[in-house]
């Protein structure tokens, strides 16, 4: 017995040392398949590709910290509502995701969100800024700051800037993204007492402006307000611009993007646009995401890139909290996102899972965007 005794007594006494000299294991990480859907292929590629870079730099670290493991699982959209939905179907019912971020456009996330939503699969919209997303239902987020807290920025200060006191607006007429900016244009407009000469409109892939750009040249505007996509967006700047157009333009969250100033080139200038991110912001935790991303792609991060990087980490957060891949428990932690300290600033969700946080005005200034005093 004495023997035995001694036995677990050393067993324990050496127990002990192993645990003063070796630290606790970690807890397993709690994992989760999260989906994406974005516009890989097509028209509005650019936006997906940032999308997906700040997605899958995000993934490498919060892995690499141990706390949760992701596997992201990205499905393409085109930026087609019928494409968007077969994704959602397929992350949803064949994969079985816990949670999705995406999609790319607000057209999309129209016919997507309903199907997350009666899925029990908490959304979260990463560049959809149209009005009327987080009310599609509570499993549906985003943390992309909508059109009507932006866009009201961006004319105020171009307003006072300016001494705008007439506008024309040019806007695409068939995508859910580009008709809410003007709508939240026209009521910014309104607001401020702006005479509007003249209220255009365009389609997506449409190449000749001239027609509609001769209408508000007639006009004589203080300023242009025009709600697009960044492809026909720097066409209009550039035809604009040869046209004699040299008034302000003031441009919706579709702008807010380099591929605007690679395709119009210096007829970008002078485009005042009101977005989260700025690249150039004096902070230590913007600059070190800036240089990461710069190393790993080789150019600088746009605003898509900084909103979906964001987003995953944000999701990080709620998968801490809920403490397993469940989605029911993931909308509610999602749901209790407070302050969260991101490259974009303080951000949380308000009652309705949209944004709360304040947006930087900028303007592009000898092709880059800058800060709008």
């Amino acid at each position: 017995m004495r023997k035995i005794s001694k036995f677990f007594l050393t067993a324990s006494i050496l127990a002990l040392v192993l645990a003063q000299a070796i630290p606790a294991a970690q807890a397993a990480p709690v994992a989760a398949k999260i989906g994406v859907i974005s516009i890989i292929t097509g028209a509005g590629a650019a936006y997906g590709e940032a999308i997906t870079n700040g997605f899958k730099m995000a993934r490498d670290e919060l892995n690499a910290k141990g706390e949760v493991k992701i596997e992201l699982l990205i499905e393409d959209s085109s930026g087609k509502q019928e494409q968007a939905l077969a994704a959602a179907q397929k992350l949803i019912n064949s994969q079985q995701v816990t949670a999705i971020l995406g999609p790319t456009l607000s057209t999309e996330m129209k016919v997507v969100g309903p199907e997350a939503n009666a899925s029990g699969v908490p959304i979260m919209g990463t560049s959809t800024t149209a009005a009327g997303i987080t009310q599609i239902g509570k499993y549906v987020f985003r943390n992309s700051l909508p059109e009507s807290l932006a866009i009201p920025a961006s004319v105020k200060k171009a307003v006072a800037k300016y001494n705008i006191k007439s506008v024309a607006m040019l806007y695409g007429n068939d995508d859910v993204f580009t008709k809410s900016g003007f709508d939240s244009m026209k009521k910014a407009a309104t607001d401020l007492g702006l005479k509007v000469t003249t209220i255009e409109e365009f389609q997506k892939g449409q190449a000749d402006y001239k027609a509609q750009l001769t209408k508000i040249k007639a006009t004589k505007p203080d300023a242009v307000f025009c709600s697009a996509l960044y492809e026909e967006g720097a066409v209009i700047l550039s035809q604009a611009r040869k046209m004699g157009i040299n008034q302000p333009f003031v441009g919706g969250n579709g702008f807010n993007s380099p591929k605007v100033i690679d395709i119009a080139k210096e007829a970008a200038n002078g485009l005042v646009v009101a977005t989260p991110w700025f690249a150039d912001k004096n902070d230590p935790q913007v600059k070190a995401f800036v240089q990461k991303y710069e190393k790993a792609y080789g150019k600088k991060p746009d605003q898509f890139a900084a909103q979906a990087y964001d987003a995953l980490y944000i999701m990080g957060e709620a998968l801490k909290k809920a403490g397993q891949a469940d989605r029911n428990k993931m909308r509610d932690a999602l749901a209790g996102i407070r302050n969260y300290n991101g490259v974009l600033g303080k951000f949380s969700f308000d009652a309705e899972r949209d944004v709360v946080m304040d947006p930087n005005v900028l303007i592009i200034k000898d092709g880059k965007f800058q800060i709008f005093n």
